[in-house]
């Protein structure tokens, strides 16, 4: 595609998933050692932290145990660390790489250097300079691993870098340190600082590899690729390098030019999808509403392909239009006895059977809240299914709040319980004593799980369900005390299973949010998909449904929505009274990100957002809407 030249100033690979990305960067760094091997000189590699590398990481450990691969003619050197930071701490960069990679393969400790986070600061300027030295002796890098950081940061060289800066200590930008408060458990125990090696060290290498999954790296990946260079974007200098290649998977991707708007690239198939995309956008682009774009709004547009297909604007208008109004229900579970013919959901049978799994405790009503509401209002029989326990979420002064009104309710009724005194008093020393980031001991985190599964029953009073209807499966890979959580297992999977076999539904909700910075959300969708691929052939699942809906961060695009259900002020504020059930999760949560706003405003503001975005195409005009994109396995 001659045209996307002009737009994409690095090359890309657009990967269907960063699990096969993965396997063939693995793949380039194994050809790579090898070649080397041959040839008696050792591989020199740059490598990453985050969790950008990790599965390639697990690649190359599987084929060092499975394929033969060794590491020990190899020498790295890692991009950054923290400063303050020892090197046993949970954080730490080098605990990283040992648990990620070293630990796991055959190199010797003497081969792989990391910044040492333990120096003083009188110290950190010699060190940097015998850190370049070092890679300077070997001859550089042959080939350097990097990821992008949501500022377009490389290494933590933040915005304002110049591109002949050298390893240095570098203060942290602020949006570094929101995205980092969630491995340190809030803001403020994020070091102001760290070393980082230096952009001009990067630069030389012989050959770099960026890696970016998920939509909250598609705005830096695509200031990157196509944006001017700008030591506001420190990642725009590698459009200088020779050699640079960015692996990205879909939702990485989805900003760049020949995603987003590719009729503006190449000629493109006009089917209904595509057609839908490019109408919404040139109606919103213009700010007007799709039955008044003209013949040569599309000329002017890179949408004249589109016109000579159909001879004039009016009738694609007209299409979108319908595409966009037939989205539009007020049944979410479909309308009994009525013709189904342009609606999203089927009239039969009239009463459903709904699973709503909800990632953490929260995401049924702060996602789909409304819909939750008019499923159940409507006579569906709707089951939620809380897949984690979400305890890390809550702050120590509640886990204490609450085992304490244990104890004075034990008292005040003279119900005395030795147990629960007991750990009443276990819990009080721990959290009195607890360091920055150390682990929960059992006692506490139960208590903490127990205050969310409370809110989850009281939102599910709220909304009218059976509490026998309310499922708690405290999924095994989220309960390890701490935001690292171990790889979706077998258990997983067929927990997810079994509720289904025993609901057997014909509508599934998930949660198909992948913006979650916590990244729970992606493995708890993957644990859905893998459940439902054992099960398809079943005959119960020739007939369910699976909507996905969004979560707190982001909303579908509006050409991929196929049901947006309208809310009225008074279902709006119902919502919200329903959100403030989760009171662990008001007023300051652990782990709050950048967005300073509650749950209850972000889910309104969205939701108001969508209903903007549909009247400003020409469609009715609602105080909100929730929307779904249904996935077809």
């Amino acid at each position: 595609m001659e045209q996307a030249i002009s737009f994409e100033r690095i090359p890309t690979h657009i990967f269907d998933d960063s699990e096969n990305a993965s396997k063939a960067v693995a793949q380039e760094i194994a050809n790579l050692i090898q070649e080397k091997n041959k040839e008696g000189k050792p591989t020199i590699l740059g490598l990453a932290t985050g969790s950008s590398p990790k599965k390639v990481y697990q690649e190359l450990i599987r084929m060092h145990k499975e394929e033969g691969l060794s590491f020990k003619n190899v020498i790295t050197f890692n991009l950054d660390e923290y400063h303050p930071m020892e090197p046993d701490s949970v954080q730490s960069y080098v605990r990283f790489m040992r648990e990620q990679l070293f630990d796991h393969i055959d190199i010797p400790a003497t081969n792989y250097h990391i910044p040492d986070g333990t120096l003083t600061i009188e110290q950190i300027p010699e060190f940097c300079r015998a850190y370049e030295a070092k890679i300077e002796k070997h001859g550089g890098f042959d080939f350097y691993l990097l990821g992008i950081g949501r500022n377009g940061h490389i290494g933590f060289n933040e915005p304002g870098s110049v591109i002949n800066s050298k390893t240095r200590l570098m203060t942290l930008d602020i949006t570094t340190k929101i995205d980092a408060a969630i491995d340190f458990g809030g803001l403020e125990k994020v070091p102001k600082k760290a070393i980082t090696l230096g952009i001009d060290k990067i630069m030389q290498a012989k050959r770099i590899v960026l890696l970016a999954w998920g939509e909250h790296k598609a705005q830096s990946v695509a200031k990157a690729v196509e944006g001017p260079i700008t030591s506001d974007i420190p990642a725009t200098y590698l459009q200088q390098h020779p050699n640079t290649l960015f692996i990205l998977d879909e939702t990485a991707a989805s900003l760049l030019t020949r995603i987003k708007t590719p009729w503006l690239v190449d000629s493109v198939n006009w089917d209904r999808n595509m057609i839908k995309k490019a109408v919404t956008h040139l109606s919103l682009q213009l700010g007007k509403p799709v039955l008044k774009l003209t013949s040569k709004d599309y000329n002017e547009h890179g949408m004249s392909d589109l016109l000579s297909l159909y001879g004039q604007a009016y009738d694609i208008n007209i299409e979108v239009f319908n595409y966009l109004q037939h989205t539009i229900t007020g049944w979410p579970g479909g309308k009994p006895n009525a013709d189904d013919s342009n609606r999203p959901e089927r009239a039969f049978p009239a009463k459903k059977k709904v699973i709503i799994f909800s990632p953490h405790p929260d995401d049924d009503i702060i996602s789909m809240g409304g819909t939750f509401q008019r499923l159940h209002d409507q006579g569906h029989d709707v089951h939620v299914v809380y897949q984690t326990s979400g305890n890390i979420a809550v702050a120590d002064d509640e886990a204490l709040r609450f085992a304490e009104f244990v104890v004075d309710f034990n008292e005040k009724f003279e119900s005395s319980n030795a147990k629960a005194n007991k750990i009443y008093k276990e819990a009080v020393k721990f959290l009195k004593n607890k360091k920055d980031s150390e682990l929960d001991i059992p006692a506490v985190r139960e208590i903490k799980g127990l205050i969310r599964q409370g809110e989850a029953k009281n939102t599910c009073r709220f909304v009218g369900i059976k509490k026998e209807n309310a499922h708690f499966l405290h999924m095994p890979f989220y309960e390890t005390g701490t935001i690292r959580k171990k790889p979706l297992g077998e258990a997983d999977i067929q927990l997810i299973i079994d509720i289904i076999e025993e609901v057997q539904p014909h509508q599934i909700y998930a949660a198909g949010d992948l913006a979650d910075p916590h990244g729970t959300h992606k493995v708890c969708l993957d644990a859905i998909f893998q459940a439902i691929e054992k099960i398809k052939h079943k005959e119960y699942m020739k007939n369910c449904w699976v909507w996905l809906y969004k979560g707190a961060w982001a909303e579908w695009d509006i050409d991929q929505i196929e049901m947006a259900v309208p809310m009225s002020p008074d279902q709006v504020f119902k919502k919200r009274m329903g959100i403030f059930k989760h009171q662990s999760q008001k007023d300051g949560v652990v782990f709050q990100g950048e967005d300073s706003r509650e749950f209850w405003q972000r889910a309104e503001e969205r939701n108001r957002g969508t209903a903007h975005i549909y009247n400003a195409l020409g469609l009715a005009e609602y105080e909100a809407m929730e929307a779904f994109v249904r996935w077809k396995f």
